[in-house]
This record gives structure tokens, sequence and C-alpha cells, in this order.
């Protein structure tokens, strides 16, 4: 496991806020957005994805063109270069999850 894939175990399934970064950042792959935008797409707290915003560009998992409110974000070429291995993650943890419940 590389260290790239450990930051996405942490990130999508090992913290706190896991599926709303999930959200956020399936929403940029589908189409670049500003936060406000996000904000009224996903039906989430600006200060919400701003914050989760936060957490995925000091990651480099996101990068932004624009400055300030306008600032629009874009899945990383790191990002998009591991995104197999996302999904991957992602099942495995909605599997362990729903194993856990029994």
């Amino acid at each position: 496991m590389d260290s790239f894939e450990r930051l996405l175990w942490w990130l999508f399934a090992g913290s706190a806020g896991a599926s709303t970064r999930k959200l956020v950042l399936f929403s940029i792959k589908e189409e670049p957005r500003n936060a406000q935008q996000l904000s009224i797409a996903l039906n989430l707290d600006y200060t919400t994805v701003r914050h989760h915003l936060k957490v995925l560009e000091s990651n480099r998992l996101v990068l932004t063109a624009g400055d300030k409110y306008g600032r629009v974000y874009f899945v990383s070429d790191s990002m998009e270069a591991h995104w197999d291995k996302l999904l991957e993650i992602i099942q495995k943890n909605r599997h362990n999850q729903k194993g856990a419940g029994k």
C-alpha cells in the first residue's frame, strides 16, 4: 500500500466526515464547482463544504482555479490516477460496515 492509498483510507474510510468528503469529491469529479455551487447541489451547509474542501485541498486531492468566493475546484491528477483505488476503498468500507451491523 503506497502513501497515497493510506491517505485515501484515512480520508474516506477511517475518519469522521468521510461520507461528506466523498459526496464533495464525487460532485467535483462530475463537474468542477465552487463552494457555493457545491453547497446548493449537495444540500449541505456552506461552512461544512468549505471545511471538507480545505481538507481535500490540503491533502492535494483537489486543485483550484480562481480567487476567493469564485474559486473553482477540480479533481487533482493524483486523485484521478488513484480513482479506481478510491472506489475499491469505498466498496470495502461499505462491505465492512454491513458486516459489523450483523
